[in-house]
């Protein structure tokens, strides 16, 4: 089968794309054709190697996976060869503490075909297409645990949203937005806070050109003048860190669900205990979060933007644009 692969860790030059074997389904598990993978901040941190965390090699990317199965494995029941399906990207058996993740700790979809096990799989409704439930699993299912089981978020809250304008940004104003929020989207250009607006946002940050957090006190006030909005969500980390908690009112709260920007970063100590801020983390989707996202845009109520639409034999070509942030939502593979 045709694969975007590496055979060693390193930069965008390790990835080639070429020919591997066709995976065989264990007992439990399914094949599934892929017809679309979404790609992530995942996909660049597998291939550049993490710490404490074995990739299997060579490696192939891609957890967000939408296709039709196409082989099933022994003992495999209430699926059928044909059906559309999506599967929840990580498997967790909390007896023994271990931990799977598709692209990541086992191989993915970036790829004509992939494995699953079949206590993975979620239907796709006739109503989605492929590209948009590929666009969905890891992004959307993360935006809206943070949101909802993590973030507890509640009509008329504000929020300000950073690196809005990626999958996960966009996943985040999208879903704040039907859960009543005014959101503040943050950007590193005015052409994207521009489409960000157009996708709902109140209002929006270029934070290339303007400081988040004198922004925010001069939107709404100092601290102690009842000042900062109600929730912040950060998952760039880094330099963005100690900013986006002056941005918090007192009371309000962070939500942090990634590091795309660096893991190391500067607390501002005295406004954590002078704002007396809640920060909350937040890791990963359930099958719930990636259901009722499915859900929202087979009701027509959610349409996650994407980008752009390639071939896998381009998939070097859309990792570059994903890893240069020059793009705006969801960036889709197609074999």
């Amino acid at each position: 089968m045709k694969a975007v692969f590496f055979k060693q860790h390193g930069d965008l030059s390790v990835l080639q794309y070429g020919d591997l074997p066709l995976p065989e389904p264990a007992p439990g598990w399914v094949r599934i054709k892929v017809r679309a993978c979404g790609l992530n901040q995942l996909d660049i941190f597998a291939r550049r190697g993490m710490p404490g965390i074995e990739v299997e090699l060579p490696g192939i990317t891609g957890g967000d996976c939408a296709g039709m199965i196409d082989k099933l494995g022994d003992g495999v029941e209430g699926w059928r060869v044909g059906e559309r399906v999506v599967p929840v990207a990580h498997h967790v058996d909390w007896t023994n503490g271990s931990f799977e993740m598709l692209g990541e700790t086992r191989n993915g979809a970036m790829a004509e075909y992939c494995t699953v096990r079949a206590s993975q799989l979620i239907r796709i409704p006739d109503a989605v297409s492929d590209e948009k439930a590929a666009a969905l699993p890891c992004a959307y299912g993360t935006a809206h645990r943070m949101l909802h089981e993590r973030g507890r978020v509640k009509a008329g809250e504000t929020m300000l949203v950073l690196g809005a304008s990626g999958g996960v940004g966009t996943a985040t104003v999208l879903l704040a937005k039907l859960a009543g929020c005014q959101v503040i989207a943050a950007a590193g250009s005015d052409d994207k806070c521009t489409r960000l607006r157009a996708l709902g946002a109140d209002d929006t940050i270029n934070y290339a050109t303007t400081a988040i957090d004198r922004y925010i006190r001069q939107k709404t006030g100092s601290l102690f003048r009842g000042g900062g909005v109600d929730i912040v969500v950060n998952f760039t980390a880094g330099d963005s860190w100690a900013p986006s908690m002056r941005c918090v009112k007192r009371f309000g709260r962070l939500l942090c669900c990634g590091g795309t920007a660096g893991y190391q970063a500067i607390t501002d100590i005295p406004y954590l205990f002078t704002s007396e801020m809640t920060v909350v983390g937040s890791t990963g989707w359930s099958a719930e979060d990636q259901q009722a996202c499915l859900d929202l845009v087979a009701a027509g109520r959610l349409d996650p933007p994407i980008d752009r639409v390639s071939p896998l034999s381009d998939g070097i070509e859309a990792v570059r644009t994903l890893e240069g942030r020059e793009i705006f939502g969801k960036v889709i593979l197609k074999p």
